[in-house]
């Protein structure tokens, strides 16, 4: 998930692969030379100048159109730079990583390409990737390939909890530094394992020994696609923090840290997908499993090497508590807001425990347990935080709870045999991973340039209704290729399917993400950036999981067979129209109405009028103070008070 963001949401699926967003600020900057990054593809234009001033209150809150700057650019009335353009696309990306460059030091920069790059678009890619061919070749039907995949992913939604614990126990006095080494080994040793089970031919055996040995073969599998995720999902929440904080203090400044990360996991997304189909098709599972190891290692080095910046902690600041060598305890972050940290807790700890009780025990158990938990952080939600706040809380509940899945069938009927379904699809992996997987690569960076030139200037509400349509309207294309429709034209189902799933599903999945990234960031709270940007996401994340297990048993109770030689996909139209097409327009369209329709360059929430602002400006302005005192660098972050 978009993140980032992550996002993905932060994390962002689909039937073929993922990309997830990140991203981040670095400490100590220049007030000096601050510069005001533009879209992805901006005006020819030199910014070395001034930080941009922002107008607001007497506390330092800028109210919502009080934009102004003093950077000699051409800028609209809010004083927001110019829109780009796509005219002089050389000189305006060079202008763009300049701007970008003023906000985020260089060494951070590549920290976060080379995460996005060989973690969200490699390892992860792979692995989400592979879960079709390698269950499938296994005997697991669709419905237990759903649920094994929400088993999977769910560390993503354990990211409010990695977030908070990373800024309550700093290991050698870093918050982010140890916890992402640490990610890093575990999913190194989740490939470690994999490797060691398809070189001494387990699944072999497992497939010789029946359907009892494949499952069980395949919850280890599950297990150690866990843990992979785990490092990306870690990696994503440890670098949202200061992302979250320099999207409130400098709203002008837009999504193109997005852009940014999107193109280098969409990079990433596009090599990986050139080789995985090919050495699916070919029962290659262990060479895949070795490139999966290596681009786990990739972000070792950078990590170690302190490329992500952050101010070292020492016991001796207030509230800092010595737990053992090597830890501390930030009991003053914790005694502030007790009651936050204790609900974004519960909301990263509930992701894995719902994911194993509906995997592992019973379906039914598992939804009424998931709907138990949506109803308490609602209310938690709503007595915590301001009413605005709530409000779009609600609506990402809302629009991702009817964003019902059934991607897992569609999956399994595109790549079924001719046994399986008759003069069907019967795509190879080489086909439905790699060709299309390089189509929607493309469409993918065209979607990021299409949205920053034309809709990055839009007001949140029109852009997220536009996306969904969108979206809802592109499963026609599933539609017409399984009723055959395209066949009695003459059209081909490859040449179909390319120029229609494989073009419109990543178009919609850059233009939903984008904006959702945004609003993600922009409900952070002056104080508690880290914290709430990692509870709003995983709240996201958390509620995609429950989407994903409710299409579960949606395509286990409409009576589909997807495995074998006797397959049944007669329910698959149906479901279609109903939780793909009407279902989201329906339920995620008056969502929307809930979220503020300001500018994506303003402020979403005005903190000071929900009367948040005051206590926590007064708890920052003891830690400045505190920090000069001490001789210690002013860290840009509010680490030190996120709760």
């Amino acid at each position: 998930t978009i993140k980032n963001n992550n996002l993905h949401i932060s994390f962002v699926s689909s039937n073929r692969g993922m990309s997830s967003i990140d991203i981040h600020t670095p400490d100590g900057m220049d007030a000096g030379n601050n510069i005001d990054p533009s879209p992805l593809i901006g005006d020819d234009q030199s910014y070395h100048t001034s930080l941009s001033i922002i107008s607001g209150n007497e506390r330092g809150f800028p109210k919502k159109g009080s934009i102004s700057s003093d950077n000699n650019v051409d800028t609209d009335p809010l004083g927001v730079p110019s829109p780009p353009t796509w005219r002089r696309p050389i000189s305006s990306a060079r202008t763009y990583f300049t701007e970008l460059s003023g906000f985020f030091s260089w060494k951070f920069l590549s920290w976060l390409a080379i995460d996005q790059c060989f973690i969200s678009g490699g390892s992860l890619a792979l692995v989400t990737t592979l879960s079709l061919p390698l269950f499938k070749e296994l005997g697991i039907g669709a419905a237990r390939q759903q649920l094994y995949m929400s088993m999977i992913l769910s560390p993503f939604a354990m990211k409010p909890f990695i977030g908070v614990a990373s800024d309550l126990f700093p290991i050698r006095g870093y918050n982010k530094k140890y916890f992402a080494l640490y990610s890093i080994l575990i999913g190194l040793l989740g490939c470690s394992v994999l490797l060691g089970l398809y070189h001494s031919g387990a699944t072999e055996m497992a497939v010789i020994q029946g359907e009892d040995a494949s499952q069980r073969l395949a919850d280890i599998i599950v297990i150690c696609f866990t843990a992979v995720v785990y490092e990306a999902a870690a990696l994503d929440i440890l670098g949202e923090g200061k992302y979250a904080e320099l999207m409130r203090d400098h709203p002008e400044s837009g999504s193109s840290i997005i852009s940014f990360k999107f193109g280098w996991a969409m990079l990433g997304s596009l090599v990986t997908t050139i080789f995985v189909g090919p050495l699916s098709d070919a029962g290659y599972f262990h060479v895949l499993f070795w490139i999966t190891l290596v681009l786990s290692l990739m972000p070792f080095y950078p990590t170690l090497a302190g490329w992500i910046p952050e101010r070292l902690r020492t016991f001796q600041e207030p509230g800092m508590v010595k737990l053992c060598k090597g830890c501390l305890y930030d009991q003053g972050s914790f005694q502030e807001k007790k009651m936050p940290f204790i609900v974004i807790t519960l909301c990263g700890l509930s992701a894995p425990l719902l994911a194993a009780v509906t995997t592992y025990a019973d379906l039914a158990i598992g939804v009424a347990f998931s709907a138990g938990l949506i109803t308490a952080f609602l209310v938690a939600t709503y007595y915590i935080f301001p009413r605005t706040f709530f409000r779009v809380f609600l609506s990402i509940v809302i629009g991702y709870m009817g964003s019902v899945s059934v991607g897992s069938a569609l999956g399994y009927y595109y790549t079924a045999s001719e046994e399986c379904v008759p003069n069907g699809p019967n795509f190879s992996y080489t086909y439905y991973v790699t060709v299309t997987g390089i189509v929607g690569s493309v469409v993918n960076f065209s979607a990021v340039i299409l949205y920053q030139n034309f809709l990055s200037n839009w007001r949140f509400r029109p852009v997220l209704i536009v996306t969904i349509v969108i979206g809802s309207l592109a499963s026609i294309v599933d539609l017409i290729i399984i009723m055959r429709w395209n066949v009695a034209i003459g059209i081909p189902d490859t040449v179909f399917f390319l120029l229609g799933n494989a073009v419109f599903e990543n178009l919609v999945m850059i233009l939903q993400s984008i904006p959702f990234s945004a609003v993600f960031a922009k409900m952070a709270p002056p104080g508690m950036e880290s914290a709430v940007f990692a509870y709003t996401v995983g709240i996201a994340n958390f509620c995609g999981m429950v989407s994903s297990i409710l299409g579960s048993g949606v395509i286990r109770w409409s009576g589909m067979v997807t495995v074998g030689d006797t397959c049944d996909f007669k329910a698959l139209p149906t479901l279609i129209v109903i939780f793909r097409m009407m279902v989201p327009m329906l339920v995620g369209i008056p969502a929307i109405f809930l979220v503020p329709n300001v500018l994506q360059t303003e402020y979403l929430i005005d903190w000071e009028e929900e009367g948040w602002s005051q206590a926590n400006s007064d708890v920052v302005q003891s830690s400045e103070h505190g920090n000069e005192e001490d001789g210690l660098k002013e860290d840009s972050r509010l680490e030190p008070h996120l709760l």
